[in-house]
């Protein structure tokens, strides 16, 4: 009985899934104009109204969207970090973090694409700003641990504020990513930028 509970379940998520991988595709290639329940329908295989019964609206869309996008940064950094990242340098930690914030190949030009056109929505909508909020409290103290952790170790200068630190190095890099993805500044620059930023911590 519990394997046939688990069932429905798992193929529900695993079709909402889908979904939102093919609207990334979608941005990726056309931006988040292009993005519309037939578009997505037609590229992950299904009825528009099967994509509009497990998304109602456009902007239900963009929040899978952001989330996936999210779901698959969070993987490509542990891959690129190669180990556990509670076990990890800190700093390496801290560099492929902020750097993969920075559009440099399809897959994070899509979530990237997608995060500031959420972002963009929380400029009008309270419930998600309120969301955007909560986000970035969550990851301004996962880098502030990270700084925190390397100055308590002796390699960053004990005068150095981990949350300041944390907060501008997420700007910085954010600010960079939004340069890049209107073609003010290119990939690897504004990456280098993060990267010089950082090692300014370890004197």
């Amino acid at each position: 009985m519990g394997r046939r509970t688990r069932g429905p379940g798992a193929q529900h998520e695993t079709r909402r899934r889908e979904i939102a991988d093919a609207v990334l595709a979608i941005v990726a290639e056309h931006g988040l104009p292009a993005v519309s329940m037939t578009e997505v329908a037609a590229r992950a295989g299904v009825s528009a109204g099967r994509v509009q019964h497990y998304f109602p609206t456009k902007q239900k869309l963009i929040e899978a969207a952001f989330d996936r996008g999210n779901e698959l940064s969070s993987a490509r950094i542990r891959s690129l970090v190669g180990r556990d990242l509670d076990s990890a340098e800190p700093r390496s930690v801290l560099t492929v973090v902020l750097t993969e914030l920075i559009a440099h190949d399809p897959e994070t030009r899509a979530h990237m694409r997608v995060r500031q056109s959420f972002t963009a929505l929380a400029l009008a909508d309270e419930a998600i700003a309120d969301r955007m909020r909560a986000d970035y409290t969550r990851f301004h103290r996962q880098i502030t641990d990270l700084v925190r952790g390397d100055r308590d170790a002796g390699l960053i200068p004990r005068a150095t504020d981990p949350a300041h630190a944390a907060v501008d190095l997420v700007a910085l890099a954010e600010g960079l990513a939004y340069y890049v993805l209107i073609g003010i500044t290119d990939p690897e620059t504004a990456r280098d930028r993060v990267r010089t930023a950082i090692a300014a911590l370890y004197p």
